[in-house]
């Protein structure tokens, strides 16, 4: 049984998700690119949230702030692990990882067999990228676009297992697909076992989704991956230090955990969370995040982002100095756009 006293506390604070739902339930009927506009419904969502309103943030991408419910749960659930944590944390907390599996798996349209929850996108790429077997000579294709991070992992491959990485150069913004689809067609040889964005026959697929999930709407099915990571202390708006790992289900015994797991966990997806000891609190929260992210509605959610980030590009776009490096093109474009402004190093 929880401690008492937590539980009273928790019962005078406002009911953050009710306000959300009972503003969505108000809009409900209107489209969505018409409710992005609405700043009647977005300023109940933002009450939800506590910022310092003396900054203009232009990164929300790196980590978003969570909103009350969230990071009252994630204090709460420290809370209550404080008192005994090889009790209250162990015991208590730590089972209801489970809940928040089945959730999350729920929403990406996979098996919750097939998803492990991770601390970050980057965390979650590297048990597949290191995890992989590859020998010398075999070769991975991906793009000089990808994050710093992920292309340093592969770089690490080459220099730890003389494997080859072909990095494709494109022009941005990008706008033609089939150009982009046929340089990475034509960097495939009979040699290349990975590629590191998007799906093509009999090759080994990672999708970096840090910035995806809880962002657009999608589906696993949709992605054809074998391997996606992402970050849920993005747009899902979780606690910092919270992702997770999609490992397509034949794929999970082939693929060694980053830390080490016994032999009779070669099958199970939770082999890929044997970091050690570390807080319930973080995970357990998802639950909260993703209970406020579906009480607005992807599909509201990202009919705002985008509304947000045409907004401020048609402001700034014709700009001599200024060139949006990502394209606006519907399917393409949502709450993100890379800027170069000519003379600043950003």
């Amino acid at each position: 049984m929880l401690p008492a006293g937590v539980i009273g506390a928790v019962g005078f604070k406002p009911d953050w998700l009710a306000r959300v739902a009972s503003a969505a339930g108000a809009v409900a009927d209107r489209p969505a690119a018409e409710v992005a506009a609405d700043e009647t419904y977005w300023r109940e969502i933002q009450q939800a949230f506590t910022l310092d309103r003396t900054i203009t943030n232009l990164n929300n991408g790196y980590t978003c702030p969570s909103p009350r419910v969230v990071h009252e749960a994630l204090k709460r659930y420290l809370d209550i692990s404080n008192q005994a944590p090889i009790h209250y944390m162990w015991n208590l907390l730590e089972p209801n990882v489970e809940t928040v599996r089945r959730k999350l798996a729920a929403e990406a349209g996979c098996d919750p067999e097939e998803l492990a929850i991770t601390r970050n996108a980057s965390e979650a790429l590297q048990i597949a990228q290191l995890g992989m077997d590859l020998q010398a000579g075999d070769e991975v294709v991906t793009t000089d676009q990808d994050y710093g991070r992920m292309l340093d992992t592969w770089d690490q491959r080459v220099r730890r297992d003389k494997i080859k990485v072909t990095k494709i150069a494109f022009p941005v913004p990008t706008t033609n697909l089939s150009d982009l689809a046929h340089r990475i067609e034509q960097a495939i040889t009979p040699r290349t076992k990975v590629i590191h964005f998007c799906h093509i026959t009999n090759l080994t697929v990672f999708i970096d989704g840090a910035h995806a999930y809880a962002h657009f709407p999608f589906t696993r099915d949709e992605l054809g991956a074998d391997y996606y990571g992402t970050s849920l202390h993005k747009w899902l708006l979780a606690p910092v230090g919270t992702g997770f790992l999609y490992v397509r289900r034949e794929n999970i015994e082939k693929l060694w955990p980053l830390t080490p797991a016994t032999a009779a966990k070669s099958k199970d997806i939770r082999k890929f969370e044997e970091i050690g000891t570390h807080p319930a609190a973080n995970h357990n929260a998802i639950a909260e995040a993703l209970a406020f992210h579906q009480a607005i509605g992807t599909e509201r959610k990202a009919a705002r982002l985008r509304y947000l980030s045409d907004r401020w590009i048609a402001q700034v776009d014709k700009h001599p100095r200024v060139k949006i490096l990502s394209s606006r093109l519907p399917n393409q474009a949502w709450g993100l756009a890379n800027v170069s402004l000519e003379g600043v190093d950003v």
